[in-house]
C-alpha cells in the first residue's frame, strides 16, 4: 500500500509482513519500493521469522532478491495467500485518515507519517488474542 507525504510526488510505500496464524504484524517499514526497502522489510522481521518461516509476496521484483529462496514464495491473489494484508489495507485507510488516496490533507513530515503507521500496528497487535 502506498500514500504521501508531503506532496504526490513523495510517494511512501508501506511494506508489512503478517504471521497468518496469529494475524499479528511482525514487521513494517514505510520508504519506497525499491530493493533497499525490501532489505529493510526483511531486517525488520524477527530473527526466528527470518530463519524458519515461509513468506508469500506478490511477483515484485525486490523480494525474490532480498528473501532467501528457501523461505520466499511468489503467489498469485488468486491462491489466498495474501489476503490478510491486502485485507489490512482497509482499517489502515479508516483508522489512519492520512493514508485515504483521495484526501487533501496528507502528513507534513514522513516521522508523523511513520509514527501514525507504528501506532497503528501497536494498537492492531495489542488487540489480538494470542492467549
Amino acid at each position: 500500500m502506498w500514500s504521501f507525504v508531503q506532496n504526490k510526488k513523495n510517494k511512501q510505500w508501506i511494506w508489512i509482513a503478517l504471521d497468518i496464524e496469529t494475524r499479528e504484524i511482525i514487521g513494517a517499514y514505510v520508504g519506497k519500493r525499491d530493493e533497499a526497502a525490501a532489505q529493510k522489510l526483511w531486517k525488520s522481521l524477527p530473527p526466528v521469522y527470518r530463519q524458519c518461516a515461509v513468506s508469500y509476496t506478490d511477483f515484485w521484483q525486490s523480494y525474490q532478491s532480498v528473501f532467501p529462496s528457501k523461505r520466499h514464495h511468489a503467489v498469485g491473489k488468486q491462491t489466498g495467500l495474501t489476503n490478510l494484508v491486502e485485507r489490512l489495507n482497509c482499517p489502515l485507510r479508516q483508522r489512519i485518515s492520512l493514508l485515504v488516496r483521495e484526501m487533501l490533507s496528507f502528513s507534513k513530515k514522513l516521522e508523523n507519517h511513520i509514527g501514525a503507521i507504528w501506532h497503528f500496528i501497536h494498537h492492531d497487535n495489542e488487540s489480538l488474542d494470542l492467549g
